[in-house]
This record gives C-alpha cells, sequence and structure tokens, in this order.
C-alpha cells in the first residue's frame, strides 16, 4: 500500500485497527512511534546497484491500555512527516514487535488496516549462480542424485554406481 492509499483509508476511518495477516488483532492501545522514509542503496548478489526508499511506520505495544490513537492524530502525524521529512508516496513498511522487530507490507481488507508477510528473494536470480528451484542443475558433469524411499531400503544395498552414497 501507498502512503496515499493510507491516508485515503484513514480519513473514512472512525476507528484505527491492525491484524497481522494470520488474523491476529493488533491491541487496540498501539502506538505509532515513528513515521519515516528509508532509503536503501545496495548491491545484490549479482554486482548490479539498487536502491529503494520505503515509508516506514513503526508500531508499539504500550502498557497505556487508556488511550487510543484515532485517525485524526495519525493523520496529523503523516501530513507533519510528509511536509518535514519530504516523504514520497512509496510503499510503506510496517516494523512491528512481536518475537523481535518484524518487517510487514501493509493492505486494506474489510476496514481493517494488515500486515502482511514480506519475504526475502534473490533480486539477481540471472547472474547469482543459484538454480531456480523448479529448474535445479547439477554441477556439470555430475548426474543428480536419485531420490530413495526410506521404506524401499534393504540392509546392506549399498552397492558401487548404484547412487546411495
Amino acid at each position: 500500500m501507498k502512503l496515499s492509499q493510507f491516508t485515503e483509508q484513514l480519513s473514512n476511518l472512525n476507528r484505527i485497527s491492525f491484524q497481522l495477516e494470520d488474523g491476529t488483532e493488533v491491541p487496540g492501545h498501539f502506538h505509532v512511534t515513528e513515521v519515516g522514509k528509508v532509503h536503501r542503496h545496495f548491491i545484490d548478489c549479482g554486482g548490479k546497484e539498487r536502491e529503494e526508499t520505503v515509508v516506514n511506520f513503526q508500531l508499539w505495544n504500550a502498557n497505556d491500555y487508556d488511550h487510543r490513537l484515532h485517525p485524526e492524530k495519525l493523520a496529523q502525524i503523516v501530513a507533519l512527516s510528509k511536509e518535514r521529512l519530504n516523504l514520497p508516496d512509496a510503499e510503506i513498511e510496517v516494523e512491528y514487535q512481536a518475537g523481535t522487530i518484524g518487517k510487514y507490507g501493509l493492505e486494506f481488507k474489510e476496514g481493517r488496516f494488515v500486515l502482511t508477510n514480506k519475504q526475502t528473494a534473490c533480486l539477481a536470480e540471472d547472474a547469482c549462480g543459484i538454480p531456480n528451484q523448479k529448474t535445479a542443475v547439477t554441477e556439470p558433469g555430475r548426474s543428480e542424485k536419485p531420490k530413495i524411499k526410506f521404506s524401499e531400503l534393504q540392509a546392506n544395498s549399498c552397492a558401487p554406481g548404484s547412487g546411495c552414497c
């Protein structure tokens, strides 16, 4: 979800609600502790230079059960951040503390914001040398080892050229 989409959805809400993709609710007493811009400048495993900018929100569960962040207040925080930090209309990445700080994408479904799971990926599959899982290739001159079910193994069945080792 881009920042403009977030602010549009936010303007139509009376109450802000976040949940994880598995349906777990972020407790209603959460705080948005940061709104910012994160710029990454890196080289991928294929040697290509890349840049990425995201708008970053950090959600935090406080032991403050008496206060709730209202849509108008969050809209003010976002507007101030856009003005002072010159935030682009980029994808939003949400940091949320679970067992560790997780990074999530953001979607809007059924009246609430959903923290979507993000996955790592090779950005240079064509250049880095790791075979595609669908078309895995063995090393030149080596044939792929046959897959044998444990239930089909016989005691002492290993013989030269049988592929068992």
